[in-house]
């Protein structure tokens, strides 16, 4: 049996893991292909909102990500070796 439905406002409280998780969990529901129309429905549309919370944590990490690299010192140039007279 396809896990009930949740409300659709606690998915941007779940962590990328947890949403995850969920999805997994939705499309084994779906695959197995034991619910009714309207249950794979909003199974269907659950699992398109836990996708895009997924996808807003990897753009979140992704920008991070952009950043951290952007803040990093640029080392400084080798210094010229000094030139024998």
């Amino acid at each position: 049996m396809p896990p009930k439905s949740k409300p659709q406002d606690d998915i941007a409280a779940l962590s990328y893991e947890q949403a995850r998780d969920e999805l997994v969990q939705v499309v084994t529901a779906l695959e197995q292909g034991s619910a009714t129309l309207e249950e794979s429905l909003a199974l269907w549309e659950r699992g398109e909102r836990l996708a895009a919370r997924c996808q807003e944590w990897l753009d979140g990490a992704r920008e991070r990500l952009t950043k951290a690299q952007a803040a990093v010192v640029t080392p400084l140039p080798a210094p010229e070796a000094e030139v024998e007279q």
